[in-house]
């Protein structure tokens, strides 16, 4: 039985998703929680990576149950659930056909950033908004976010990983990069079929940067699209992890 799990957690204690030696990541906990279940190790895959300190509200994985187990889906929730840390939650499992990936599967991604402006940043808040104190003019950042939808070539907006080839495509598709009001800050959603290394804080950082005055909007909007064989320039900040949440995988 192949089963698919919905995930919730906060980012702040892991060091992202994706299993790593010292097994302190969102992924590992869950592989944990797993093998106590069932008594032996099992492979979780992921539909995407998330860096350390960056949120998800639903994350989406999978994994293949042993055949000699017959619990049903619904049980998982608990058994789970009760051997997880309550910074990770399993909000959902469904059996799906075998066929289905949790990463090969998905055609996109929805995230949000949120922006706190306040002059103090709640206590609440710490870890889970960029905390931006004093001006940020809201005409000018969604002017900037205007400027990113299509399918562009994203490579001034994407971080190394160290493991980039010649041939690597830099290009995607972005539908929307919408700005929301809210009464401490703004949230940005941006919904595209996928998403580069780091791309979703480059954005944000290059468009925080442009409503603070500190980046003119034509200097924004020249990054993408750059030809492969001159010299390119980068965004000029990356925002912080705080702020970002993984807010669904779309099917």
């Amino acid at each position: 039985m192949r089963l698919k799990l919905s995930i919730g957690y906060d980012g702040r204690p892991y060091h992202g998703w994706q299993t790593q030696a010292h097994g302190n990541t969102v992924q590992d906990s869950i592989q944990r929680a797993l093998a106590v279940v069932v008594k032996t190790p099992l492979k979780l895959h992921g539909a995407g990576r998330t860096d350390a300190g960056v949120h998800a509200l639903c994350q989406i994985a999978h994994f293949d149950s042993p055949p000699r187990l017959t619990m049903k889906p619904c049980h998982w929730l608990p058994a789970l659930n009760c051997n997880l840390p309550p910074t990770i939650r399993i909000l959902a499992c469904e059996e799906v056909s075998t066929d289905f990936h949790s990463r090969f599967s998905a055609i996109g991604k929805i995230y949000h950033y949120d922006l706190c402006t306040d002059p103090i940043l709640p206590p609440l808040k710490a870890g889970l908004a960029w905390h931006l104190p004093g001006l940020l003019d809201g005409a000018v950042l969604a002017q900037a976010l205007a400027t990113f939808p299509g399918h562009h070539d994203f490579h001034a907006f994407a971080a190394y990983r160290g493991n980039e080839q010649p041939d690597t495509n830099w290009s995607r598709s972005l539908h929307r990069a919408d700005l929301e009001t809210l009464s401490d800050g703004y949230r940005i959603t941006f919904v595209g079929d996928g998403f580069l290394y780091k791309m979703v804080r480059l954005l944000t950082g290059g468009a925080v940067l442009a409503a603070q005055g500190r980046l003119h909007l034509d200097a924004l909007g020249a990054l993408l699209d750059q030809a492969p064989d001159l010299p390119f320039g980068k965004s000029p900040h990356c925002a912080p992890a705080d702020g970002l949440y993984l807010q669904e995988v779309l099917y």
